[in-house]
């Protein structure tokens, strides 16, 4: 038996101790786990390559699950969007069998491809809350054309009918937190098209289209999904909790990498003094020559 065998029944034994487990058309699954009344529904791009299969689980389902929440991931064998009649069906089924009526919370997750799930499926759940990192709201081309330039694979997808269109399905959400990197033309276009009066939209600015990293790096993403499962946050509560980006490298380089491309000497001198005095003993290379560069280029009393 392969790794992929083992694991499918390892799913299985889990889904059937402790709620459910379902195979949903060739590739997508759905495996549930019951906790308190709090329900988490993610979704996640099963085949990661940076994880191995034998260890692989829907995003979160183990921080969900120490948190005490119920879990409900949604797994796609690759760049899916999960457009399957299999999965659309399934959401039906929740929603007509009002499984989602016996949690008190329910929230919808993901990044990118499954952020764009997050937005679409809440429907099938009115009242829910949805985080969703850099959405995508659709891939049709009829709207994307011009400026939406990446997921060629996924251009001929139908990306019409049942649970299709991000901004007007999450309008039946109580809340929309919408994270999106505004540097990030096409997530900007993306985020651009969520005009609901429930959708908060946090800028994250330099961070990239890689959100989720990003925050995990800072160290703030489990704090920051907490807080919009368990309380209201407003946009300054969660750029209070992003201020640990000011002490991240990735963070940094992104800055200077953008002061530099932009020609801006004297805030890429200012910007490298105050990172090196931060930095303490680290060596920070990139830094030092990028400050040396545009000393040459700055008054006396800027140094």
């Amino acid at each position: 038996m392969g790794k992929r065998e083992v694991w499918h029944d390892t799913l299985a034994e889990l889904g059937e101790e402790r709620g459910f487990y379902r195979q949903l058309g060739p590739t997508h699954k759905a495996l549930y786990l019951k906790g308190d009344s709090t329900l988490v529904v993610s979704f996640d791009n099963l085949d990661d390559v940076r994880q191995d299969v034998s260890d692989r689980m829907p995003w979160g389902s183990q921080f969900i699950s120490s948190r005490g929440w119920s879990s409900l991931g949604i797994g796609a064998h690759g760049w899916t969007w999960y457009r399957d009649d299999a999965v659309l069906d399934f959401f039906d089924e929740l929603r007509d069998t009002g499984f989602f009526n016996q949690f008190d919370n329910v929230v919808f997750y993901g990044t990118s491809m499954a952020g764009y799930a997050a937005t679409v499926f809440s429907a099938a759940a009115p009242g829910a809350k949805v985080i969703a990192m850099n959405p995508q709201a659709t891939l049709e081309r009829r709207i994307t054309a011009g400026w939406e330039t990446r997921y060629h694979k996924s251009w001929r997808q139908d990306f019409s009918g049942r649970y299709s269109y991000g901004p007007e399905l999450s309008q039946a959400a109580e809340v929309v937190y919408l994270f999106f990197d505004p540097y990030v033309a096409e997530d900007a276009m993306h985020a651009a098209l969520f005009q609901g009066d429930n959708v908060i939209k946090i800028k994250c600015r330099h961070f990239g289209h890689g959100l989720t990293s990003a925050f995990n790096q800072m160290g703030i993403l489990k704090d920051t999904v907490k807080a919009c499962v368990n309380d209201n946050p407003t946009a300054r509560d969660i750029y209070t909790l992003m201020r640990a980006r000011r002490d991240t490298p990735r963070y940094q380089k992104a800055v200077l990498n953008k002061l530099v491309a932009e020609k801006r000497h004297r805030a890429t001198y200012i910007f490298c003094r105050q990172v090196l005095a931060m930095s303490g003993d680290k060596l920070r290379p990139h830094f030092r020559r990028a400050m040396a560069n545009a000393e040459k280029f700055v008054p006396p009393d800027i140094r």
